[in-house]
């Protein structure tokens, strides 16, 4: 009898805690290293929110809260979504998790069953395809490659939907890409989605907030409110209010999902952290002026990455529409050999080099499920990415 479960060995660790865990242990024996590997704002959470933090430990309201969210939590994600995207929902159809990723997971796997199959463009976040396997199903990967923007087409997506599909995952806009689905863009799929009325859909909408050059951004039971009953929403207040420790994710989706969500939820973590759900109430009902002053930054940002990044030989950088992550593609430095004499047979090894012999760290494509990539998170200080970037011109000027 095996010790370890079946279904835990057909998954991976996460490469990009991987990558960060590198690049910390070399940091730690010394060396100078840059780090572009983790998708987290360097700012601080804004002061009202850790207020709202510390008055709730003063308030004693430190003990179990309702298994997913307390109410008060709830009303005020219903009027968040009202507000800004135009979507009615009541508390009974809201679920508040620790952290977006188990919002997703808990979805996963209430859902799925033996043989179910989860549709993922690529390239994807990291997680998705190895929640799918733990909750039994099979990922069906579909490659989004630079010339269609990274972005799923309708006509990808009627090919890759068989009788087996349950589940569809977008994620606008993009980790890793960047890349949003316009009204557009967003309608062609939904369309399509009509035509299957036993496929659900889960729209990861983390970045929302978190978009440029006056791009829209829009979710899909807004764009088809007739996909609205068979549409998980999932958001939260990490990336939009620089909350990633504070660990508070949430969904919007029918009673009966989320019911199944919170029964399931109930036997593993049970509520998120009492002080968390306080703070994460005054992120969405209180000032804010942070979304907007940080979106300005990151989108400066942003522009010092793709220029920098399009003037390294070699490496090709879309400009992508949101989040804080660039994309840029390496085809033309595969089969190179770097100046220390590595062989860049693949993105992996491109990354590889990389930290080892100019301090940054990246994430290799084939992580996201495309290549031959690599993925910078710009949620650093501009001094830092422009000597990652004078630091990777080197490296490519020296591949031969």
């Amino acid at each position: 009898m095996a010790f370890l479960s079946d279904n835990l060995a057909r998954v991976k660790p996460s490469p990009t805690i991987a990558m960060t865990n590198r690049a910390a242990e070399l940091r730690a024996q010394g060396h100078d290293i840059i780090g572009l590997s983790a998708g987290e704002p360097d700012f601080d959470t804004p002061d009202h929110i850790r207020q709202a933090g510390k008055d709730a430990i003063d308030a004693g309201r430190t003990r179990y809260t309702a298994v997913d969210g307390t109410p008060s939590l709830k009303r005020a994600i219903c009027d968040k979504f009202q507000r800004e995207n135009g979507l009615d929902y009541t508390p009974a159809q809201i679920t508040v998790g620790t952290g977006g990723k188990q919002i997703l997971f808990n979805a996963l796997l209430a859902t799925l069953n033996p043989g179910d199959e989860v549709i993922i463009p690529a390239p994807y976040w990291v997680s998705y395809p190895d929640m799918v396997l733990l909750g039994g199903g099979s990922p069906v990967i579909v490659p989004c490659d630079i010339d269609s923007g990274f972005r799923l087409t309708p006509e990808a997506l009627a090919q890759a939907i068989t009788s087996r599909t349950k589940w569809v995952i977008l994620n606008s806009p993009s980790n890793p890409s960047g890349a949003g689905y316009d009204a557009d863009q967003m309608r062609a799929l939904t369309d399509v989605l009509l035509q299957h009325p036993d496929i659900w859909i889960l729209s990861d909408d983390i970045y929302e907030h978190l978009v440029f050059d006056g791009f829209r951004f829009v979710t899909p039971a807004q764009i088809e409110p007739r996909l609205k009953d068979r549409v998980l929403t999932m958001n939260g207040v990490s990336k939009a209010y620089a909350m990633t420790g504070w660990r508070i994710g949430y969904g919007a989706g029918p009673e009966t999902l989320i019911r199944a969500m919170a029964k399931l939820q109930s036997q593993s973590t049970s509520n998120p952290c009492s002080i968390s759900q306080f703070a994460a109430e005054a992120a969405l009902t209180g000032p804010q002026d942070y979304i907007t002053d940080s979106r300005a930054v990151f989108q400066r940002r942003r522009d010092l990455v793709v220029a920098g990044l399009n003037a390294c030989p070699g490496i090709t950088c879309p400009t992508p529409q949101g989040a804080f992550y660039v994309y840029p593609s390496i085809r033309d430095l595969i089969g190179t050999t770097s100046a220390a004499g590595t062989r860049i047979e693949n993105d992996e090894a491109f990354a590889n080099a990389l930290l080892d012999e100019q301090g940054v760290a990246v994430v290799f494509g084939a992580a996201f499920g495309l290549s031959p990539h690599f993925r910078i998170s710009y949620a650093t200080s501009d001094a830092q990415l422009t000597q990652a970037i004078d630091r990777i011109r080197a490296f490519c000027e020296g591949c031969h």
